[in-house]
């Protein structure tokens, strides 16, 4: 059951952009192009956003999708290749991994990014109210709210001295977030038992060896690959009776315990919007990157139960959503 509406994620977000096409539009075709590092079902949500706008498939909108399917070493070549397609804009999906890549395949095509953790700290934009060049997009905050899931997770389970940390070691946004995550541990007097993951079969292995190790609890340091792993990643820790916390709510649909952060959903439809200022004659430069306003508590009292945790109603009083 629904605790509040969600009221809007982005600032600036509410104001709604005309849904017939303009003349522009109309008398030409625009090339969207779409870069993922693990998949892109999430295109989807951007797809549908420029529907609304007045993009049509096989009419006014061709979108080219490339993807490196969770190959990190491809993923330069991905972006290289929809390149030469010649896109009027290019929208990278989640990660700090696909705007890096689209940052140094052009500098000249306009690229939003719709999901990056520390856009200033990974070199991605000058500043979030100027960019600076041919990139702008979404700050997701992730890498700052890693101390609020640890709270959060301190809050429903209590007395939680060791936390597994799930991590992909080389991804640019967990280089961002861990330190941060360590600081927030050591504050809480919290020990992080790191959990590298490389590929699919590091994680029950991982994890496993973190619960060896006393770890209470799961905190997931979100990046493309890991979040295509998620099913493999909520199995594994239901299997260990390990509460987690996650940033996506994907988890807790898949059975997961919590999740805390941003509608990604809505963020990808921003960042069609932000691609449509640009197709409509606006600079990327000068277009502020945007963060979300809003984060969503969601617990999955059947995980609960499962983890046999019983969730007292000023806790449950907390979510914005419960799963039951």
């Amino acid at each position: 059951m629904r605790r509040r509406e969600f009221l809007g994620v982005l600032g600036g977000a509410a104001a709604a952009w005309p849904l017939a096409a303009t003349a522009q539009q109309a008398s030409r075709t625009f090339r969207v192009g779409y870069l993922a590092l693990a998949g892109a079902d999430d295109a989807i949500f951007v797809k549908e956003r420029l529907k609304q706008l007045g993009y049509a498939e096989g009419k006014n909108l061709i979108f080219d999708i490339r993807s490196a399917n969770g190959i990190l070493e491809t993923l330069g070549t991905q972006a290289s290749e929809l390149i030469k397609a010649d896109p009027d804009v290019i929208i990278t999906g989640f990660g700090t991994a696909t705007a890096k890549a689209a940052q140094a395949a052009t500098s000249t095509i306009p690229v939003v990014f719709s999901n990056v953790g520390d856009p200033i700290g990974s070199n991605v934009v000058q500043s979030l109210s100027r960019p600076g060049a041919n990139l702008t997009g979404l700050a997701g905050q992730a890498a700052e709210l890693g101390g609020k899931r640890l709270e959060l997770l301190s809050q429903f389970v209590p007395n939680i001295s060791t936390v597994a940390v799930l991590e992909e070691p080389a991804a640019p946004f967990t280089i961002a977030a861990l330190p941060r995550l360590r600081e927030a541990a050591k504050a809480k007097g919290q020990q992080l038992a790191l959990c590298d993951i490389r590929s699919a079969a590091d994680v029950e292995s991982s994890l496993a060896a973190a619960a060896n190790a006393g770890a209470g609890g799961l905190v997931v340091l979100e990046t493309p690959v890991l979040i295509g792993l998620r099913e493999l990643i909520v199995d594994a820790a239901a299997a260990l009776r390990m509460p987690a916390i996650y940033s996506v709510r994907d988890f807790v649909d898949m059975g997961g315990f919590l999740s805390y952060g941003p509608d990604a959903r809505q963020l990808y439809r921003r960042a069609a919007e932000l691609a449509d200022k640009i197709l409509k004659g606006e600079k990327p430069a000068e277009i502020p990157v945007e963060q979300p306003t809003r984060f969503n508590l969601i617990v999955n009292l059947k995980a609960a139960k499962a983890l046999g945790l019983a969730i007292a109603p000023t806790l449950l009083a907390l979510a914005d959503e419960v799963i039951e």
